[in-house]
């Protein structure tokens, strides 16, 4: 069992992964090059997708993606509130329209019933979030996005290995997952997004440096062509070799990893079938691999003596961590202000907003520390 602080979430760190690491900073080649080159390559194969970019985060895919689109002023994105703001921010900074879906109450998941209601003429894309580790249903949605010609975009922060009816998430369309310390691998920050649009991709791929036409590494010259140019106005936005290596060392850890994670997350079930405050998350048939990025809960204020957040201090005060995934994104200060009717259409997503938690989930803990977290619990709902 974990002595001191167990946190929700740290990544597993290996002696491999680190002289992965070591062997690039000795290399001489610190930025994006081989070993990105590699990673792609390597994301690309597992999930069986035609095309991968590495980039610096998934925020900065997001930003890639709808500047791709040439979304912006008049265009309306769909995606549900519950999610990180990352993604809902950087719809707002295209200048378009954010239309919040709500959610399935029980899996913290938009689907059809809730995002066909608001298709109009200005809906240029459809953003639905794979969650904590489980698959969206994404065959409804597919279908309306390609009836309607609008471009479905799936965020697949959480589900690097989820399998969606015995397909990895990535394999098909687009998607676009994290390597942030607290996912399932980690690049220490990173993201790629996979897709089988060929013109998006390239556009992609241009945008994350500078807009140039060729890569900054060719393995023939080590180094940028001389000839590359500026075919238009791009960002900074490329993943380092540094990262690159650590990224390709936990992927091939992927699927140990997620199999612990398993292993924990269903002993947690079992531990909290009978615990009357706690209701864990349902999963949907179509998800026919879990990942477990995070192990959610929702609390019942009117089962307890107190709310979520006194919930959360008091595990604190015990040395264990928990997390918040996510509050509300039409809650935060800024969004109240520009959408402040959204909550009147998002009644599953307000629901949960308030009672979610996050518990300690990751490859590092043992079957003991789920016990000692589980009793924990109990004896804070118990105090």
């Amino acid at each position: 069992m974990q002595k001191g602080f167990l946190p929700f979430s740290r990544p597993s760190i290996s002696n491999d992964d680190i002289s992965a690491v070591v062997e690039v900073l000795q290399s001489g080649w610190l930025t994006t090059g081989s070993r990105c080159q590699e990673f792609e390559k390597t994301f690309r194969h597992y999930c069986g997708c035609r095309e991968a970019v590495a980039l610096s985060s998934a925020t900065a895919g997001m930003h890639l993606l709808l500047r791709a689109l040439e979304i912006g002023p008049g265009d309306e994105v769909i995606t549900p509130s519950m999610t990180w703001v990352s993604t809902v921010n950087m719809i707002v900074c295209s200048g378009a329209t954010v239309v919040f879906a709500d959610i399935d109450r029980d899996t913290l998941m938009t689907g059809i019933e809730h995002v066909e209601p608001l298709v109009s003429e200005k809906t240029k894309l459809i953003i639905p979030v794979h969650f904590t580790g489980a698959a969206v249903d994404l065959a409804p949605l597919r279908k309306l996005a390609a009836f309607r010609g609008i471009t479905l975009a799936e965020d697949a922060a959480h589900a690097a290995g989820t399998e969606y009816n015995g397909e990895k998430i990535g394999r098909r369309g687009t998607a676009i997952f994290s390597f942030h310390p607290t996912k399932n691998i980690t690049c220490g920050e990173g993201g790629m997004v996979c897709s089988d649009d060929d013109r998006l991709i390239q556009s992609i791929r241009r945008l994350r440096f500078h807009g140039l036409e060729e890569d900054a590494f060719d393995r023939k010259t080590q180094g940028r062509q001389p000839w590359a140019e500026v075919v238009e106005p791009g960002f900074k936005y490329n993943l380092t070799d540094i990262s690159a290596a650590l990224g390709l060392h936990q992927l091939r850890q992927l699927d140990t990893f997620i199999q612990h994670r398993k292993t924990l997350a269903d002993h947690y079930l079992n531990l909290l079938h009978e615990v009357d405050e706690i209701i864990p998350l349902q999963i949907q048939p179509s998800t026919s691999r879990h990942a477990w990025h995070l192990f959610v809960i929702r609390l019942t204020p009117e089962r307890m003596t107190m709310d979520r957040d006194t919930f959360m201090t008091e595990m604190a005060r015990r040395n264990i961590g928990t997390g918040l995934h996510f509050r509300a994104v039409h809650e935060h200060e800024y969004y109240r202000r520009i959408y402040p009717n959204a909550a009147e259409a998002l009644p599953a997503t307000e629901w949960n907003s308030s009672r979610i938690c996050s518990l300690p989930l990751f490859p590092g803990m043992k079957i003991e520390d789920v016990e000692h977290v589980v009793s924990t619990l109990k004896e804070v709902l118990t105090q």
